[in-house]
């Protein structure tokens, strides 16, 4: 069956073995692999960088077909054949023998459907076609690589498997759609590679980490690795059917922002932090005991450095190899699902970092970013800003957010850095941007990116909670796609959140000229659905803790944040708390850190803790205080005006108007007594929280746990309530009954 390859040139020029051998030919399967030569002969090439010999095996039986001969110094060997058969690769190592199958006897692997929805940019299940995917073909196992570099000369798998040698594994392109393939036998999960890439121009370019990577390796190292393909088995079935029977804006939703490096760190082992499993032990209990609805994590997507708190990722695929594997990730979710917690990721599709090895030039050219830096370069960061005008740019970022939602389980994604995208002169001085193509500053790739996110994310998965970080007032950010809309379920409510703060810092004493700045929230509060935060953002670089924002002593300041929270959970909106506020942490949030929890032992402390794990409860159980979150009739001001007493009252109504519950907080340290309030009916109020009592470590200063009203009128009502207003407090007070029952 063989024939004598002596002096036979077999189909190959100098040119193109050298192009082969040097690592730089554009088309290695039209040299490697089987080719027939004529009628009669056929030809086995394969390119084994120190490889001793090579011996073709027969497929069926192992035997031997033919002893290849050595075309060339470098390792390209050859054999020639009669007829074409099945065959395996014996290779002899210096030391080893490997049995195997040749790459490169392998037809085409991606279908032209795949290579269609890549290229515009509909491909939702990204990972399934691009990436490192364990498949079996012609019952050989293995692992199909493919990745996106249409201007690449030539592009190899590299990895432990091949001595990360980019000569031994080039991929076949495949041009319509820029695509670039190989099947790789006998590779499992857990094996480490990265893509080498020659630009256009032939120039090699540092190893490129996969984009669509499932796994990686954890930080500082930066390797790709094979994960499994098979999801996690979820057991959480009772858990989603009953998300998708919920409206996404009806639901409570009470969140515990956490950043998981930080959350508490293991002091008896060099203070690292916890992994997954150990997070399901200790932050799962911890969350459900105070009764948030959902977890927040900062980013978890792989990134490169931890001082970012995941906010400059690249591997927006996979879950960080921080904390443990993506199966042991998935087991988080799980858990956090059957303890009836929602979990919430920061995604960010405004930018990325210019690390080498990553996004930055991946094929040698601006691929992912914009070519000019007025459109691709963040002043503020330091980061590269996606192309979103490009389809496949685009495609990548919405199968991200597909993945997270479909192989994890995850219940929504925070969209960070909305309003960076939003804009196109956004932080750049006038002269460093580019107008669109109406001469305006709004971004429109980025408008209709939006647009067509969450319109994708509803139709697949119309649970999901989209929100969105936006700073400024652009308008109908949560506002249906149909109607005109971004799309967005939620969005941030930064303007509450600093005017809010920018009050509790003032003295007392002076609170009174910055009285608007509680009631402005008011004037907007239904343009868009928002969430109330009190985030990590504003605990960090020089901001100092919460607790440390508000004036006075040690005492004062504990009230004054107990005061704020009872008027938040009161106020119209969400909540989002960050980790460590909730316990009144003094120290500013480092990342890494750990929480205070030593000041558990301090009643004061302890009292503000219970509190917000009261108010939790509270919110979760009283409609009253979840339908006007989004719908305004829920929502009245029973005392908005008192600027001298610092005082204000709010109505959260329900839909039918039966059990309201009057909020008044009192923001100077004077205890108003005997203070006349209007409601709006006759009967019975019952207390039902008070932020300076005992048990949250408050004065205990006597407080009625009933009030009942008077045929008097006061601030426009027919009847009136009187109570005595503890200094520096919030009171909760729930309609019982009317007084003639």
């Amino acid at each position: 069956m063989t024939r004598d390859v002596t002096n036979i040139a077999v189909g190959l020029s100098v040119a193109a073995i050298s192009d082969l051998v040097d690592g730089r030919h554009g088309d290695p399967f039209s040299l490697l692999g089987m080719h027939q030569e004529g009628d009669e002969r056929f030809t086995i090439r394969v390119f084994l960088p120190g490889a001793v010999r090579l011996d073709i095996l027969s497929r069926a039986d192992s035997g031997l077909i033919a002893k290849a001969e050595l075309l060339h110094p470098a390792g390209l060997f050859i054999a020639v054949l009669d007829q074409a058969c099945s065959y395996s690769l014996q290779i002899h190592w210096p030391g080893a023998i490997q049995i195997t199958q040749d790459p490169y006897s392998f037809e085409p692997l991606l279908g032209d459907l795949d290579l269609h929805l890549i290229s515009q940019g509909t491909h939702y299940n990204l990972a399934q076609a691009l990436g490192a995917n364990l498949m079996v073909i012609d019952g050989i196992p293995g692992v199909r690589f493919a990745v996106w570099a249409p201007n690449a000369r030539r592009v190899s798998v590299v990895g432990d498997f091949n001595a990360w040698d980019g000569r031994r594994y080039p991929m076949r392109l495949r041009p319509q759609a820029g695509v670039w393939e190989i099947f790789i036998p006998h590779l499992t999960v857990g094996e480490r590679y990265k893509f080498e890439i020659v630009d256009r121009h032939g120039a090699l370019l540092p190893q490129k980490a996969d984009p669509v990577a499932r796994a990686a390796e954890a930080s500082p190292s930066t390797a790709s690795v094979i994960a499994p393909s098979q999801p996690f088995r979820f057991t959480d079935a009772a858990w989603m059917a009953k998300q998708r029977r919920s409206g996404r804006q009806e639901r409570p939703l009470s969140i515990y922002e956490v950043h998981v490096g930080s959350w508490l760190r293991d002091m008896q082992d060099a203070g690292r932090s916890l992994n997954w499993v150990e997070l399901s032990q200790r932050l799962i209990p911890y969350v459900k005991d105070m009764a948030f609805t959902h977890i927040e994590l900062l980013p978890i997507m792989e990134h490169p450095f931890g001082g970012s708190w995941g906010y400059q990722p690249l591997g927006l695929f996979a879950p960080t190899g921080r904390y443990g594997t993506p199966e042991d990730f998935s087991y988080f979710v799980d858990r956090c699902h059957n303890q009836g917690i929602g979990v919430i990721l920061d995604w960010v599709p405004a930018h990325f970092p210019t690390d080498v090895w990553g996004l930055a030039r991946f094929d040698g050219t601006a691929l992912y970013e914009h070519e000019d830096p007025r459109e691709g370069f963040h002043r503020d960061w330091n980061t590269l800003i996606y192309n979103l005008g490009r389809n496949e740019v685009k495609g990548f970022l919405i199968a991200s957010a597909l993945e997270w939602l479909e192989r994890y389980h995850i219940d929504g994604l925070r969209v960070d850095a909305v309003a960076s995208m939003l804009y196109r002169d956004y932080s750049r001085p006038a002269g460093q941007w580019i107008p669109n193509r109406n001469g305006g500053r709004e971004n429109l790739e980025a408008i209709e990116f939006f647009k067509h996110l969450n319109s994708i994310v509803h139709q697949r998965h119309p649970h999901a909670l989209m929100v969105a970080e936006e700073s400024t007032a652009f308008p109908n950010v949560t506002k249906a796609v149909e109607e005109g809309g971004l799309g967005f379920d939620m969005k941030w409510n930064m303007g509450w959140m600093h005017d809010t703060l920018d009050y509790m810092s003032k003295d007392p004493i002076y609170r009174k000229h910055h009285h608007s700045s509680m009631t402005f929230g008011m004037v907007y509060a239904y343009s868009e659905a928002f969430i109330l935060p009190f985030s990590h953002d504003e605990v960090v670089h020089g901001k100092g803790s919460l607790l440390n924002k508000m004036p006075g002593d040690q005492w004062q300041k504990m009230a004054q944040l107990r005061a704020l929270f009872g008027f938040m959970w009161g106020h119209p909106g969400k909540k989002l708390l960050f980790m460590g506020c909730e316990i009144g942490q003094g120290m500013e949030w480092s990342h890494d850190g750990s929480i205070e929890w030593n000041l558990l032992d301090q009643p004061g402390h302890t009292g503000l803790q219970r509190l917000v794990r009261d108010l939790n409860r509270i919110y979760r159980h009283s409609p009253a205080l979840q339908y006007g979150d989004t719908a305004s009739h829920g929502f009245e001001w029973a005392v908005s005006d008192d600027a001298e007493g610092s005082v204000f009252a709010m109505l959260r109504l329900d839909a039918e108007r039966e059990a309201p519950i009057l909020i008044v907080s009192n923001f100077t340290p004077i205890f108003w007594r005997e203070y006349r309030l209007g409601v709006p009916q006759p009967g019975r109020w019952r207390q039902i929280l008070n932020s300076d009592a005992d048990i949250y470590a408050g004065s205990g200063a006597g407080v009625s746990d009933h009030a009942s009203t008077y045929d008097i009128p006061s601030h426009g009502r027919e009847w009136s309530l009187v109570l005595d207003l503890p200094p520096l407090s919030t009171i909760m007070l729930r309609y019982e009954q009317d007084q003639s029952v």
